[in-house]
């Protein structure tokens, strides 16, 4: 696995899954066009921009570069790198018929075209682990009460509020979230007292 700093901002789950196979990164989803009327995730992409820095990552065809242009018209450009897979025809695996245009999407590229294009970026990538400290684990959200026990999502709402986040996240969503933008120590400081916060 290869670590990367920046977060990798993608179209969709399959791209997701597929880079999470090749990177050690927060990858978040525009859920494709969607992006266009999510101002909650708009907020939440400048906000983790600012700290982390962002790789957009879209397909090569038109609607990519459509989502592309629109977050980088949306997002302070100086906090952006931009990552760009090559025109490769074919359809991927899961898909009964190629795409519109006939191109590979993310989804369909192999590992080393995927690291080329972040590498190309200037994605700051470190083989192996390169994090300093522990990540924000599923136990860890456990142990706060967070997910796995009764009242679970009350007290995610009632953190997601706190720490001034979308409140749809889901409980995987927030933790990508949580790692994009908290150690470890900030994260069991905003735990704390989040049942009266309800």
């Amino acid at each position: 696995m290869i670590s990367v700093r920046e977060v990798i901002v993608v179209e969709g789950r399959y791209d997701r899954n597929v880079l999470s196979q090749v990177f050690d990164a927060v990858i978040i989803e525009t859920g494709g066009f969607g992006i266009f009327n999510d101002s909650e995730k708009l907020s939440l992409l400048r906000r983790i921009a600012r700290q982390r820095g962002l790789i957009i990552l879209t397909d090569s065809d038109g609607a990519g570069f459509v989502i592309r242009n629109f977050l980088k018209g949306a997002i302070d450009p100086a906090l952006i790198k931009n990552a760009y897979i090559p025109d490769i025809p074919g359809k991927e695996r899961r898909k009964r018929a190629p795409s519109k245009e006939g191109k590979l999407g993310v989804e369909g590229m192999q590992a080393q075209v995927l690291i080329d294009a972040l590498s190309r970026a200037g994605a700051t990538m470190i083989s192996g682990s390169g994090k300093s400290g522990r990540a924000i684990t599923k136990a860890d959200l456990y142990a706060a009460g967070l997910s796995g026990r009764p009242d679970c999502g009350e007290k995610r709402k009632a953190l997601l509020k706190k720490l001034d986040l979308p409140e749809h996240l889901s409980a995987n969503a927030m933790l990508d979230v949580l790692n994009a933008l908290y150690d470890r120590e900030s994260f069991r400081d905003a735990v704390t007292g989040i049942e009266n916060l309800r």
